[in-house]
């Protein structure tokens, strides 16, 4: 799947991150600040049949983001959204599935030593859990003794 990503021009009158209600196939358009303040939307769920998919955003999904938006941005502008960038949703499961819980593996699955595969951990899973990174750590650098 692709997620796409819109912005919004000047500050945005947030100063913190926004997680609506969970929606099927994934968390929902969020608010994100990126170091200068400005406002990132997104990702949204744009499923397809190839993994050579055109990373270019397009401007067409902006309504669908600004009914997202608008349920916790009553007062978005029209016009303010723009497309930003798009990326590779670790998705394990495809539309209409049920969601699936992310697979670790390790030598033990498929026999190489130091290779450990993180499949399907979104966000923000694979970027906060420490958890995950201290056994992946205990994978690729186990004590000796």
């Amino acid at each position: 799947a692709k997620g796409n990503y819109f912005s919004v021009a000047g500050r945005a009158p947030f100063s913190h991150l926004i997680y609506p209600v969970p929606e099927p196939g994934g968390l929902g358009v969020h608010l994100t600040l990126d170091l200068a303040g400005a406002a990132r939307f997104g990702p949204d769920v744009e499923w397809t049949d190839t993994i050579n998919f055109n990373y270019r955003v397009d401007p067409a999904r902006g309504e669908r983001f600004y009914a997202a938006i608008r349920k916790y941005w009553p007062d978005l502008p029209d016009g303010s959204l723009q497309a930003a960038y798009s990326g590779i949703r670790p998705k394990l499961s495809g539309p209409g599935d049920a969601n699936s819980d992310f697979v670790i593996q390790d030598a033990a699955t498929h026999g190489i030593d130091g290779l450990v595969n993180l499949f399907g951990i979104e966000s923000p899973g694979l970027t906060a859990s420490l958890a995950i990174a201290e056994y992946v750590m205990r994978i690729v650098a186990p004590k000796t003794g």
